[in-house]
């Protein structure tokens, strides 16, 4: 089976500054690391090579930094992957970068399945994967639970709908995202580090694409128009009282009237 797993490089400290007019994260300087909900979407891919054989590739968008987190996929047992970069991209709400990424795709080859993790921790919207297959015009589930059984030509998935947990089954090619503790991800391997330290990390970039429409990457192609982005401010503002516990009961009576809330 040749599996896809698509993987993202995010901040790996919430204090990020904010571009106040483009509106988008400053990445430069900023400790990095693999988005956590994409391990799960690996460690699934290993699962499913165990079991099935193939080939497993991994795919990231983003600056030549980015390519950090494909050495760490490859010592998770990953076969080969690609860095989608380029100065046109940057910028990219969901809806370019899932059209970005999708045009990545058609450029590696055709896949059996894409996973993804549910959703990422910089941005949280748990679009970008559907949108995807959208473009890839190929079918896909989200929150996918459990893989229930693989079938020669489709899987049997269980998925977490609003109030109830439902199989369903899809054929290949497709996509899945998958839920966070599908399975325990496994640590990277020093072993595997030494033994994938020269392996090529394929660049695809821009003019790799077959539509060269720059008016769909990047800023450019993003509807998405943010009015206001900023940090949420700390409050480490406290009081200490001492006292008995009528004593303690009354003052806070007495702060949350002030304050409005009783």
């Amino acid at each position: 089976m040749n599996i896809l797993v698509c993987i993202k490089q995010v901040p790996g400290t919430t204090k990020v500054e904010v571009d106040e007019k483009t509106g988008v994260l400053k990445r430069d300087g900023v400790d990095s690391k693999m988005n956590p909900y994409d391990l799960y979407a690996i460690e699934t891919a290993l699962r499913i090579r165990d079991k099935v054989g193939g080939k497993i590739s991994v795919v990231t968008m983003g600056p030549p930094q980015a390519a950090e987190v494909i050495r760490e996929a490859y010592m998770m047992g990953v076969d080969e992957g690609a860095l989608v970069s380029d100065r046109k991209f940057a910028g990219a709400d969901v809806l370019a970068t899932s059209y970005t990424i999708s045009q990545a795709v058609r450029k590696m080859g055709e896949f059996d399945l894409i996973l993804c993790g549910k959703q990422t921790t910089d941005g949280d919207t748990a679009q970008v994967g559907p949108e995807m297959a959208e473009y890839l015009g190929i079918p896909h589930i989200a929150n996918v639970l459990k893989i229930v059984e693989l079938k020669e030509t489709s899987v049997l998935v269980e998925m977490d709908m609003p109030n109830t947990i439902e199989l369903a089954e899809i054929k290949y090619p497709c996509l899945l995202t998958v839920e966070k503790d599908i399975f325990q991800p496994r640590l990277p391997s020093y072993k595997r580090k030494l033994e994938t330290k020269n392996r090529e990390v394929k660049m695809i970039s821009f003019n790799d694409f077959e539509d060269k429409d720059e008016k769909k990457y990047g800023l450019n192609g993003s509807p998405t128009q943010v009015e206001r982005i900023f940090p949420p401010k700390a409050n480490n503002d406290r009081e200490m009282w001492k006292g008995s516990s009528e004593e303690l009961t009354g003052k806070m009576h007495k702060k949350l009237s002030e304050l409005k809330f009783a």
